[in-house]
């Protein structure tokens, strides 16, 4: 019961960064990309620090190594598909030109964020400092994407109010994405770690398909070598939380 109280706490702090989005309204178009694009690079590093820091070493105390590298392309590929199937994109711009998308892009930021669930899930029925690191870098991650998904919501024609409304519908699923896998992980006699690797996979796809290609659109060598640098912190702060034991 006390990874579940872990685990619905950690999935509706996710969901909550739903509600990030209204504080785009408070900067012009210029001002709001600039700081996302920082975000981004954060996210980008705290991802890929994640997976090779935490979750790769994590898996491989548990599996033949040749099995992590299979699973991390299992991963990979699995959320390639997800994209392609699901027209999943993620949108990191304070507005994106999708207007015929606006609602399909609801259905895929809900499948994402059941998976989100479910892995945090998986990450907590390991250990809870699993769960916590895990949490983290997929809350950095979540914040751009968020805010970029009121902007898809905005621009598709849904006023503020609905847009909030059905961003939180959205991001609530990581809450039951949690409690399926919780459920259906304690339920059986499964090896957690190939779930592991899995996510990893997953990390490394999102931060080098969808993240670092924002970053290199800068064409600032000022700018560049400041998001660089975030990337590097994000990267070094995933490192140090090796070292720290959560509760």
């Amino acid at each position: 019961m006390e990874k579940l109280i872990l685990i619905l706490i950690a999935t509706f702090s996710v969901s909550l960064l739903s509600f990030i989005g209204i504080f785009t309204l408070f900067f012009n178009k210029e001002n709001s990309h600039r700081k996302l694009i920082f975000l981004v690079s954060l996210s980008a590093g705290t991802m890929i620090g994640g997976a090779f820091f935490h979750l790769i070493p994590e898996s491989s105390e548990y599996l033949k190594i040749e099995n992590v590298a299979l699973f991390i392309i299992v991963g990979f590929i699995l959320f390639f598909i997800i994209e392609k199937i699901f027209h999943w994109r993620h949108c990191h711009k304070g507005e994106c030109e999708v207007h015929s998308f606006a609602k399909l892009n609801l259905f895929g930021d809900g499948i994402h964020n059941f998976i989100d669930g479910f892995v945090i899930a998986s990450s907590f029925l390991i250990n809870n400092s699993l769960g916590w690191i895990t949490t983290f870098a997929i809350i950095m991650h979540e914040i751009p994407q968020e805010t970029g998904d009121f902007g898809v919501l905005l621009h598709g024609g849904f006023n503020k109010k609905k847009a909030l409304l059905f961003n939180f519908a959205s991001g609530i699923i990581a809450i039951i994405g949690g409690v399926a896998g919780y459920v259906a992980l304690s339920l059986t006699n499964l090896n957690l770690a190939f779930l592991l690797s899995i996510t990893a996979g997953c990390f490394i796809y999102i931060s080098a398909s969808d993240l670092i290609p924002e970053m290199r659109k800068e064409n600032s060598i000022k700018k560049s070598l400041i998001n660089l640098v975030i990337f590097l912190l994000g990267v070094a702060l995933m490192f140090a939380l090796r070292f720290l034991d959560f509760v």
